[in-house]
């Protein structure tokens, strides 16, 4: 059992004392009228409740979904067509990955605060930071690659803009909420020359990681028009002819990773998210009363149990103050 006192533990007793002693200020059967031993026992009782009630006890409970609201959760999700290339799991389009990684680490770090942006020829944010899930897993499910006949190349790191400024406006007017990121993509760059650098400002990112999805081998790829699935027809490669192959490159994931301060892992179907939160630890983050308002939250309080008794007790006196008043006004009976 815990408490949380609404005044320090030693106001309480003294407050606690102080009632006691008006009560019986005057003991039963001292001559004052109404002074019975039921109603001193009666607001003894109500005396104690109430000093219980101020107390708040609770039993532990719910510790990490509270203090997880103290986190801003970002996924920057590449949507290029090389992430329907279909060698996730058993012949499935990375994306499928994705999908089932951002939804397991939300389920991981519960009353977070989650925000989505993705990538292609360009960035943008597909949802704000929210705490509702099921925006959350409405956006995943939507999230869908670039069609594929407007596709002309993209950076690994288009969303460098997009995400400082996220992460800046964060930072300015919540700076003790975590900024926790997670990149996912395949590392292939298709744009021409190198691609530019993550440049975030030091402190920024402070958790996350960096996912690869796809394989060496790598895998081939359907077309996409408005929307994934509406072309079964894979996609080409003008140089050959053949059926266009997309490899992961896990050396630009990992300097990636570097650029963003984060570890990188490759992600396989069946995966567990466990390591990725793993060291994700909600309480270094939150002001005094943020903290202050998780740890009431994280607690089934028991307080109500004793507020419940002294409704109980003061429905008894009001009661028998009716009844009494009520004696006495009924008219005298003269024989």
């Amino acid at each position: 059992m815990t408490f949380l006192p609404l005044l320090p533990w030693p106001v309480v007793l003294v407050m606690l004392a102080a009632a006691l002693a008006a009560v019986w200020w005057n003991p039963p059967g001292g001559g004052a009228p109404g002074e019975t031993p039921g109603r001193h026992g009666r607001l003894t009782a109500a005396a104690v409740l109430l000093a219980v009630a101020a107390l708040r006890p609770a039993l532990p409970g719910a510790s990490a979904d509270a203090m997880a609201t103290n986190l801003n959760v970002y996924f920057v999700v590449d949507t290029t067509s090389s992430m329907v290339a279909e060698d996730y799991g058993w012949q499935r389009p990375r994306l499928e990955g994705v999908r089932s990684d951002v939804l397991a680490i939300a389920a991981a770090l519960p009353g977070a605060r989650y925000g989505i942006v993705t990538f292609d020829a360009d960035a943008r944010v597909r949802l704000p930071l929210t705490t509702d899930t099921t925006a959350l897993e409405a956006a995943v499910e939507t999230l869908a690659p670039e069609p594929s006949e407007f596709s002309h190349g993209s950076s690994v790191s288009e969303a460098n803009e997009r995400l400082a400024a996220l992460l800046e406006t964060a930072d300015q007017r919540h700076p003790d909420r975590g900024r926790i990121v997670f990149y996912m993509g395949d590392g292939e760059q298709t744009a021409t020359g190198e691609p530019a650098p993550f440049t975030l400002a030091p402190g920024l990112v402070q958790g996350g990681a960096v996912l690869g999805y796809g394989t060496s081998q790598g895998g081939r790829m359907k077309g996409t028009l408005s929307r994934y699935g509406a072309n079964s027809d894979y996609i080409r490669d003008p140089s050959t002819g053949e059926d266009a192959v997309s490899v992961i490159d896990e050396s630009m994931l990992r300097r990636l990773a570097q650029q963003l301060g984060v570890g990188y892992l490759h992600r396989g179907a069946g995966e567990s998210v466990d390591g990725l939160v793993a060291g994700i630890d909600p309480a270094r983050f939150g002001t005094a009363e943020e903290k202050e308002r998780a740890a009431a939250r994280a607690r089934e309080e028991l307080s109500w149990v004793a507020l419940l008794g002294v409704a109980g007790l003061g429905a008894w006196e009001l009661g028998g103050a009716a009844a009494t008043l009520l004696r006495s006004r009924r008219p005298e009976v003269r024989t």
